[in-house]
């Protein structure tokens, strides 16, 4: 399975961004896709996570009511909506993937990993 992301960048607090990820290789019948971050000098941290069949999702308390986790079965893609961006949510977001039907929390959950796209919030 490979992973690619897109739609990193450069904003101010308060904009929106789109992430979007894209997976191709081989495909599963039960599988969940979502998001990491890593800030500069933290730990790697889960974002948000949706398992593609039900469209069940999941977010960390730090993103609830801000961002939004969604897919596109025909396109094989993940999108992370994020609105009213703040500084600290300056990272490198990681798509991931697994062939399971549980959004798990920690990164050994995940056994695919896109190459991580910049988000810079200034304030």
């Amino acid at each position: 399975v490979q992973l690619q992301a897109s739609g990193g960048g450069l904003v101010q607090a308060g904009d929106s961004l789109r992430l979007s990820c894209v997976s191709s290789g081989r495909t599963f019948s039960r599988y969940v896709m979502g998001w990491f971050r890593q800030a500069p000098g933290k730990e790697r941290e889960f974002v948000a996570g949706i398992i593609w069949g039900s469209g069940g999702t999941y977010y960390a308390d730090s993103v609830k009511g801000r961002f939004t986790i969604s897919r596109d079965n025909a396109k094989n893609t993940v999108y992370l909506q994020m609105n009213s961006l703040k500084p600290e949510d300056t990272a490198v977001y990681y798509c991931v993937a697994d062939s399971s039907t549980r959004v798990k929390l920690v990164e050994r959950g995940y056994d695919y990993w896109g190459q991580g796209t910049q988000v810079t919030v200034s304030s």
